[in-house]
């Protein structure tokens, strides 16, 4: 679950979690399959966990959903028949411990959540530093409000941020974004604006140009505000059929409409605020994974930038 803790907290944890991680440049002539769920690596098996399985057919051309519904004899035969067929020699593998997180080809540069986190405190974050983190094997998202830019909205205190998201196992790009945090409740919102930045784990950019994307995100914290009256004064009819409109279009999985149910009965409104207060308090649904409260923190946050 999204939570308030400390930059320190969140560090202590990335470093527990990557305590048996590591990397390996495999032959494939030194890789062969039992099945989806298991692959031998110099006649040694390990487990491939589900985006090493994602990773490897869509490496392979292989329709996962296709293969999963396949018996492992099967599967095993489409994976061998195609890991022959590779046309780079070799792999580059993510292990955790026996296991196996992902698989990229040899070009994949790897950014992990550690870097990440040491930028920041480089930069002069404090570990002390209150900040809303969701964190699992797959994905993080740390966000840092700037309480020294706290505004109000309807009387509701807003304090504005950063947010920075990674998946070290290809689930998504490093991304930094604008964050807005609204303190009743938490909630917690990333915007995507013309300052906002991403990058695929091919290059070491984004890394480098932190400093100037930071100072670029704060500077768009008045567009924000603007957004927030907007949506103020803008209301809906019928913020049901609004929000079901809303899932459409954002293509929301089966688990994250469920949040936004499960929020709409906490932030139900007639205007736009309520709406994108909705989003925003779906993320914190407990059932969620991280990358889908970044998701929805998104879906609340793109809904905010049509407000102009």
């Amino acid at each position: 679950m999204s939570s308030m803790t400390t930059l320190e907290k969140v560090c202590d944890r990335v470093a527990n979690m990557a305590r048996s991680h590591h990397d390996k440049m495999i032959s494939v002539d030194d890789v062969s399959f039992n099945d989806l769920e298991t692959i031998c690596i110099s006649g040694e098996p390990h487990r491939l966990r589900n985006m090493a399985q994602q990773s490897i057919c869509y490496r392979l051309g292989i329709p996962i959903n296709y293969l999963r519904k396949c018996p492992p004899d099967l599967q095993r035969n489409h994976l061998n028949y195609w890991m022959k067929n590779e046309k780079r020699e070799k792999l580059f593998f993510r292990f955790d411990g026996n296991e196996i997180r992902s698989i990229f080809t040899p070009r994949y540069i790897p950014t992990d959540n550690k870097q990440i986190l040491d930028r920041l405190l480089d930069l002069g974050y404090r570990p002390n530093t209150r900040v809303q983190c969701s964190l699992d094997d797959e994905f993080m998202l740390v966000s840092v409000p700037d309480e020294r830019e706290t505004f109000r909205i309807n009387g509701d205190r807003m304090t504005p941020g950063i947010s920075v998201s990674n998946s070290e196992v290809g689930l998504a790009a490093l991304s930094i974004s604008a964050f807005i945090l609204r303190l009743v409740c938490t909630n917690g919102m990333v915007s995507k604006t013309s300052f906002s930045a991403s990058y695929r784990h091919v290059s070491d950019k984004l890394l480098s140009n932190l400093p100037g994307v930071l100072n670029s995100l704060r500077s768009g914290v008045g567009q924000q505000k603007e957004r927030f009256a907007i949506s103020l004064g803008t209301k809906v009819d019928n913020p049901e059929a609004t929000i079901e409109s809303f899932n459409r279009q954002f293509e929301l999985r089966k688990e994250e409409k469920e949040a936004v149910d499960w929020a709409l009965r906490e932030e139900l409104g007639f205007t736009m605020f309520a709406i994108v207060n909705v989003y925003t308090k779906s993320s914190q649904y407990e059932l969620l994974s991280a990358e889908s409260r970044f998701r929805l923190q998104k879906v609340g946050g793109a809904i905010l930038g049509m407000m102009s």
